[in-house]
C-alpha cells in the first residue's frame, strides 16, 4: 500500500520591503525642507532691504561722514565712539535736544498707543455680533489704514490751519473758543501729532482684534449665557483673555511702529517740527541731512536701535514668564 505523502507549504512573512522604505523616509526629510525653501528668497531680501543698510549705518557711526565724504564713507577721518559721546553728551546742545525728543517721542507713543488700542478694541466688540450693514462699517473702519499715509496726513495739514482750518471753524460754530488757536506750532503740535497718529493706527488694531475676536468660538459664548453671564462678565472672562495671544503681538507691533513714526511729523509739520512735535525719527533726520552730519546720525540710530533691542528682549521675556505662569 502506498502510502503518499504531501508536504504542507507554510507562507513565510514577507520581509520589509528596505528599498522601498528608505525612499518614503528620503521623502519625508527632504519634504521637511520644503518650507525652509520658499522662505528664502524672503530672507535674502530682508536681509539686503534691512540688514545689510543697518550693518553699514553702525559702521558709518564711528566716522565722521559729511557731505563730501558720503560716497566713500569708509575714507572719512575714523572717531571711534566720538559721535557717540557727542550724542550723549546731556549737558551739551546736542545732547539735550536728543533727550527732550526721546522723552517727547515716550510721551507720543504711550498716548498714540493706548488710545489707539482702546478705539480699535471698542470698534471690534461693536462689530463683533452679525447685524445688517456691518460690512459696510467694516471697510468703512479701514480707510484711515488703507489711505495713503501722504494723502492722509496732507489731509490734517489743512484741517489744522490756524485761519482756514475746519478744526478752528467748528470750534468757533460751536463757542468753544473765540480765537484761531495755532495747532501745528507751541505746544499744540504734540495733541495734533497724537491725533493725526491715533486717526492712521486704530484700524490697524481693529483689524488685528477683530480677527482675533472671530477665532473665539461663538460656544463659549452661549453656555455663559445660559450660566447667568452678562456682556461685561463675557467680555472680562472670556474676550480679553482669550485675546491675550493677540494683544502680545499686537501691542509690540504698535510700539515699534508708533516710536519710528517718521511720516506723520514730516507731513505734518514740513519737515521742521517744532519741540513739542520733535519725534526722534525725525530728530536724527534732521541732525544727519540738515547739518550734512552723517556719522551722528548714525550714532543716534544705533543708540535707537540699542534701546528698541533692549525694549523688544525685556518685553519678550516679561510675555515668556507670565506665559509659563498662567
Amino acid at each position: 500500500m502506498a502510502v503518499i505523502s504531501s508536504s504542507t507549504t507554510r507562507a513565510e512573512p514577507l520581509a520589509p520591503d528596505g528599498p522601498r522604505r528608505r525612499e518614503g523616509g528620503r521623502a519625508r526629510r527632504a519634504g521637511r525642507w520644503v518650507p525652509y525653501a520658499f522662505l528664502i528668497p524672503a530672507l535674502v531680501f530682508e536681509l539686503l532691504v534691512h540688514f545689510v543698510p543697518m550693518v553699514l549705518g553702525v559702521g558709518m557711526s564711528v566716522f565722521r561722514v559729511t557731505q563730501y565724504q558720503i560716497s566713500h564713507w569708509w575714507d572719512a577721518p575714523f572717531t571711534g565712539l566720538g559721535n557717540f559721546r557727542i550724542a550723549l553728551d546731556f549737558a551739551g546742545p546736542t545732547g539735550r535736544s536728543l533727550v527732550q525728543s526721546f522723552l517727547v517721542t515716550l510721551g507720543f507713543t504711550a498716548v498714540v498707543l493706548s488710545v489707539a488700542w482702546l478705539a480699535g478694541l471698542a470698534a471690534a466688540l461693536a462689530l463683533h455680533r452679525s447685524f445688517r450693514g456691518r460690512g459696510i462699517l467694516r471697510a468703512l473702519f479701514l480707510v484711515p489704514y488703507a489711505l495713503p499715509a501722504y494723502a492722509g496726513v496732507i489731509t490734517w495739514r489743512f484741517i489744522f490751519q490756524r485761519d482756514n482750518g475746519m478744526l478752528n471753524h467748528l470750534l468757533a460754530q460751536f463757542g468753544v473758543t473765540d480765537s484761531n488757536p495755532f495747532w501745528l506750532i507751541g505746544s499744540n503740535a504734540f495733541w495734533a501729532e497724537c491725533a493725526v497718529a491715533v486717526w492712521r493706527n486704530w484700524p490697524f488694531a481693529f483689524l488685528i482684534l477683530m480677527a482675533g475676536m472671530q477665532a473665539i468660538p461663538s460656544e463659549v459664548y452661549e453656555a455663559s449665557s445660559i450660566d447667568g453671564a452678562g456682556p461685561w462678565r463675557q467680555f472680562h472672562k472670556i474676550t480679553l483673555p482669550l485675546l491675550t495671544p493677540v494683544n502680545r503681538v499686537l501691542v509690540i507691533v504698535m510700539f515699534l511702529h508708533t516710536f519710528n513714526d517718521f511720516n506723520t511729523p514730516y507731513v505734518l509739520f514740513g519737515g521742521g517740527a517744532p519741540p513739542a512735535g520733535d519725534l526722534i525719527s525725525v530728530h536724527i533726520y534732521q541732525s544727519s541731512f540738515a547739518t550734512w552730519n552723517f556719522g551722528l546720525g548714525s550714532a543716534m540710530s544705533a543708540l535707537l536701535l540699542l534701546f528698541l533691542l533692549i525694549v523688544v528682549a525685556g518685553y519678550l521675556a516679561l510675555t515668556r514668564k507670565s506665559s509659563d505662569d498662567s
